[in-house]
C-alpha cells in the first residue's frame, strides 16, 4: 500500500465539473462523477492518479501538509489537505464525491515503524471507509496487498481463497495490511459498495520515494551481498493502476482481486537483473547465514538495506496467481521483461553515475557482510565434509 502524501489545494477548478467519457469496457457515454483518491503521491497512487486523469475523471486527491507532491505536480487535480487519521478532514474531503479509490498507506520493514504502520494502514482505512459508508458513495476501490493473504506453500502459488498464513511470522506490515483488509470487508458486509485489489510487489518507473522497487535499486548499488531461498511475484505498477480501474468498472462488491505478474524465484530474479545491468548477482546462502549478514549491515554507515526480519520474510514463497482478475475483470499483466527493463532504466536515468561508482567501491559494511558469508560458507563446508566422512555411530 503506497503512502499518502501532502500538498496544498489547487486553484481554478470547478468543483462541480463532470465529463462525458467512454465507460471502461462498456463503450457508451456517461457522466463521470467526482472521484476522490487517497495516497496519490505514493508509487501506486501516483500511477493511479494518472490513470484516472486519462480516463477523464474529475479527480480530487487528499494530501498531508508539507508532503512531497512531485509525483503528481504535473497533473490537473484538485488537492485538499487531509490526513486519513483526521475524521473531520476525511468527511470534508468526501463532500460531493461519488467514487473513492483508497490507496493511502505505509510500507516499511523497520521494527520501529510498526505502531505507526498500524495507525495508518488499519486506523486510516477504517476512518476513510467508515466515512465513505456514511457519505453513501457509489463505489470504493480499496488498494490492499497480496501480502494480506500471507505467503503460499513452498513451491506453490496462492489465490484469493487462501486463509491468512502469516500470523506466526510477526511481520508488522503484513499483519497490518491483513487487518486493514478485514476492516474493509467488514464495512462491505455492512453495505459499503467496496471492491478490493491486492497487488503483488509493484515494479516499474517512478518510485520516487524508493518503496517497493528498493530491492532493484539495492541490487544495482551492489548492496545485496547475499540472499536465501525464496520467491516473489512482481507486477508492473502501470498494470496495477489499470487493474484498479477495471475493478471499479467490473469488480463484484465484497470481492478481492490479486493483481500479479511473474512469479520469480530469487535465483531467477537476480539472474535477470544481472543480465540487464551487467552486475554480478549476490551469493545464495542458507537463511540463517543471510540473516547474520543482514545484522552486520546494521553497524555500518548509511541505511541498512536488509534487516534480519526482511531476510526471514523474503525466504518465503510470496507467489500468487491472478486468474480471477483475468477472468472477471478482463485484466492482464504486461511481459515481465518490460517491467524489469523499465525499472532498471528509470534508476539508471536518475542515479547512473552513483550506480557506476558503487560497482567499483562498496561500503565497508557490505565488504564485512561478504567476509562473514565467506567464513560461514567455509564453516558449513567443513561441517558437511565431516558428516560425509563419519562412520555410522560416530556422532552419538
Amino acid at each position: 500500500m503506497p503512502d499518502g502524501a501532502g500538498g496544498i489545494p489547487s486553484a481554478g477548478r470547478d468543483a462541480g465539473r463532470s465529463r462525458g467519457i467512454p465507460s471502461a469496457g462498456l463503450g457508451i457515454l456517461h457522466v463521470m462523477a467526482r472521484t476522490l483518491l487517497t495516497g496519490a503521491t505514493g508509487f501506486i497512487g501516483a500511477h493511479l492518479a494518472r490513470a484516472l486523469s486519462r480516463r477523464g475523471d474529475d479527480v480530487r486527491v487528499t494530501v498531508r501538509d508539507g508532503s512531497d507532491i512531485r509525483p503528481i505536480e504535473d497533473l490537473d487535480l484538485e488537492l485538499v489537505s487531509c490526513d486519513v487519521l483526521d475524521r473531520k478532514a476525511v468527511r470534508s474531503a468526501l463532500k460531493g464525491v461519488d467514487r473513492v479509490f483508497h490507496a493511502a498507506g505505509m510500507t516499511s520493514m523497520r521494527p520501529d515503524d510498526g505502531e505507526r504502520m498500524f495507525d495508518v494502514n488499519v486506523g486510516g482505512a477504517r476512518m476513510v471507509l467508515e466515512e465513505c459508508l456514511r457519505a453513501e458513495v457509489e463505489r470504493v476501490v480499496f488498494t490492499s496487498s497480496a501480502a494480506a493473504l500471507g505467503p503460499a506453500r513452498h513451491g506453490s502459488t496462492a489465490d484469493e481463497s487462501q486463509l491468512f498464513t502469516a500470523a506466526h511470522l510477526g511481520i508488522p506490515y503484513v499483519t497490518s495490511v491483513h487487518e486493514a483488509e478485514g476492516q474493509a470487508m467488514r464495512l462491505a458486509a455492512a453495505g459499503l459498495p467496496l471492491v478490493c485489489v491486492n497487488p503483488t510487489v509493484a515494479l516499474g518507473p517512478g518510485d520516487l520515494h524508493v518503496t517497493s522497487t528498493r530491492l532493484v535499486r539495492s541490487f544495482m548499488l551492489g548492496r545485496v551481498p547475499a540472499y536465501a531461498d525464496g520467491a516473489v511475484n512482481v507486477v508492473d505498477v502501470r498494470d496495477v493502476a489499470a487493474g484498479a480501474l477495471l475493478a471499479d468498472a467490473h469488480g463484484r462488491v465484497g470481492e478481492r482481486y490479486i493483481l500479479g505478474g511473474r512469479n520469480f524465484t530469487f535465483d531467477r530474479l537476480f539472474a535477470d537483473l544481472g543480465r540487464l545491468t551487467g552486475i554480478t548477482p549476490p551469493v545464495k546462502v542458507p537463511r540463517a547465514l543471510a540473516a547474520a549478514a543482514a545484522g552486520v549491515l546494521g553497524f555500518g554507515p548509511g541505511r541498512t538495506v536488509l534487516s534480519a526480519q526482511e531476510v526471514a520474510a523474503a525466504s518465503r514463497y510470496w507467489t500468487y496467481r491472478s486468474a480471477k482478475a483475468q477472468r472477471e475483470l478482463g485484466w492482464s499483466a504486461r511481459p515481465h521483461e518490460d517491467t524489469l527493463e523499465a525499472t532498471v532504466a528509470w534508476y539508471m536515468d536518475r542515479e547512473g553515475d552513483r550506480i557506476t561508482r558503487s560497482r567499483r567501491s562498496q561500503q565497508l559494511q557490505y565488504r564485512a557482510a561478504g567476509a562473514l558469508i565467506a567464513a560461514g560458507e567455509g564453516t558449513l563446508g567443513a561441517g558437511r565434509r565431516m558428516l560425509n566422512g563419519a562412520r555410522p555411530g560416530q556422532l552419538g
